[in-house]
């Protein structure tokens, strides 16, 4: 008794309309050409910062892995030398 073979089943392209695929966007510190990240440069460290003070994820500053660990530890060094606040209440602008 022979066996029936199944049609072949066809995949829809991936990628958008074109078949290309989108580019992901570039670490911005990586086009800058910054190799390290300074805890004291409050304004650049406050820009990587959601409005509660937390570090926003990398997904969403477009930031690589490596940067983002950069970024963390020099903004927990801003918090403890109190260059940054820890959460919205301590901002001095803030009451």
């Amino acid at each position: 008794m022979a066996f029936r073979r199944r049609p072949p089943v066809r995949k829809k392209p991936r990628g958008n309309a074109r078949g290309m695929f989108r580019k992901k966007p570039r670490c911005p510190f990586a086009i800058a050409g910054v190799s390290e990240i300074d805890y004291k440069d409050v304004d650049l460290l406050s820009r990587y910062l959601r409005d509660d003070w937390k570090i926003a994820p990398a997904e969403a500053n477009n930031v690589s892995a490596r940067m983002q660990r950069q970024l963390t530890r020099a903004v927990k060094r801003a918090r403890f030398l109190a260059f940054l606040p820890y959460t919205r209440r301590h901002h001095w602008g803030d009451e």
